[in-house]
């Protein structure tokens, strides 16, 4: 997986619990920041491009 990466609307310091995202050209994988080695989702990039168009455009209610 690629660099992990934070929201910025999460803040700063380990205090603050969040989703990351990781990115290579063909996955995208996420996790929770407060326990980053537990468990990792994984989905194709196309189907997760998706599900964030659908989030952004209200589709999924």
């Amino acid at each position: 997986m690629g660099t992990w990466r934070k929201s910025s609307y999460s803040g700063e310091g380990d205090g603050d619990n969040c989703v990351e995202l990781a990115a290579t050209p063909t996955r995208v994988g996420i996790r929770d920041s407060k326990t980053p080695t537990r468990a990792t989702l994984t989905f194709p990039a196309p189907t997760f491009t998706a599900f964030l168009e659908a989030v952004k455009t209200a589709r999924l209610r």
